[in-house]
């Protein structure tokens, strides 16, 4: 699990917010598999609102210039975002993602992004709640932060007491599907960089950046 701070900046969020205040919302049971409308109570943004390819081109543009969730993550497909909405008395029950994503063009769901855009003064409750080895993992954010984890976690949205929670959501399919690999290229690419800012270009960092190369021509998936 990872979270990633000032995601957006405050002038995305605040375009972003004010496009959903005036957005039309439908019921959330209508993008949610069979099982999951069962434990789904929120609204989500109409696909026929003008406004959503503008606010989903917002956020594709702050993840790819995002260097740290790309070295994370390593994203080969994302799922067009979706925005939900969360009323007094909303919440989504404890749940997994689906395995594949959308109707056409399916994406593999290996990791699952919540990107919060509310205050989180503004709104009681509401919190992301993640299953851990280790209990259950509250997640509440400022706006435009955000948090990933893995798709295949049970997760919960808390009931929301008071105020209107702003979010959104997406899945990634990575070019290293498995999480281990992708936590030791993470972590060599971040002792890459470490040792380049320190030392600059040396014969270790050079051994280092072919050892980085080569694990991940070894695990990517064509």
């Amino acid at each position: 699990m990872l979270v990633i701070d000032d995601v957006l900046t405050p002038d995305e969020v605040k375009t972003i917010v004010a496009r959903l205040e005036a957005a039309k919302f439908i019921d959330g049971k209508l993008t949610a598999g069979w099982h999951a409308k069962q434990v789904k109570n929120n609204q989500q943004l109409s696909e026929k609102e003008t406004s959503v390819t503008e606010i989903r081109d917002i956020v594709l543009q702050a993840l790819q210039r995002n260097n740290l969730f790309q070295s994370a993550v390593r994203p080969r497909k994302i799922h067009p975002i979706l925005f939900s909405r969360y009323e007094t008395g909303m919440s989504y029950g404890m749940h997994t993602d689906n395995a594949l994503i959308g109707k056409e063009n399916k994406t593999r769901s290996d990791l699952s992004i919540t990107l919060f855009l509310s205050d989180p003064s503004s709104y009681e409750g509401g919190e992301l709640i993640i299953d851990t080895e280790w209990g259950e993992k509250y997640v509440k954010l400022n706006a435009g932060s955000m948090v990933v984890y893995p798709s295949s976690r049970f997760h919960r949205v808390g009931t929301v007491t008071s105020g209107i929670r702003f979010a959104g959501v997406t899945w990634i399919q990575s070019w290293i599907r498995d999480a281990e690999e992708r936590q030791i290229l993470f972590e060599l690419e971040t002792v890459r960089q470490a040792l380049y800012k320190k030392y600059g270009n040396t014969k270790e960092f050079d051994i280092l950046c072919k050892t980085h190369s080569n694990l991940l021509r070894k695990w990517i998936e064509s």
